[in-house]
């Protein structure tokens, strides 16, 4: 299989409901180092996986619907407890709409995997076939 993997950052606010989250049940935020990783079977007829400036410029457009926003405001995520795991598949479903838009110059992908890095020793990830 090969992969191609590009990423980005987002800064992000919101609390979390459960006495399982303690102080993290309090606004607090978290800025994220997201990796999408696109993986096909086969390289196409030049040689790709996939163009890799649409696919920083697909995943940048999704990253900018949570940027700077409080996610505890937005109404998409009324009553969900926006963790990172949560996260990670939500922004995968939004590449894969990009995909299906087009925007990525191909639909003919075998897989994508989206890893959102808290830090340099906690990240959670969310893979999906396509």
């Amino acid at each position: 299989m090969y992969r191609v993997t590009v990423r980005d950052r987002v800064m992000i606010a919101h609390s979390f409901r459960g006495e399982v989250f303690g102080l993290a049940q309090q606004l607090h935020g978290a800025t994220y180092v997201v990796e999408a990783e696109f993986a096909r079977s086969e390289l196409d007829e030049h040689g790709l996986v996939v163009d890799i400036g649409l696919a920083h410029a697909a995943l940048s457009e999704v990253l900018s619907a949570f940027a700077f926003r409080n996610l505890d405001d937005m109404p998409d995520f009324e009553g969900i407890n926006t963790t990172t795991e949560f996260l990670a598949g939500e922004i995968a479903r939004r590449i894969v709409g990009q995909i299906r838009a087009g925007k990525l110059g191909t639909s003919k992908l075998d897989g994508l995997t989206v890893v959102l890095r808290e830090s340099d020793v906690a990240w959670a990830s969310f893979s999906l076939d396509l």
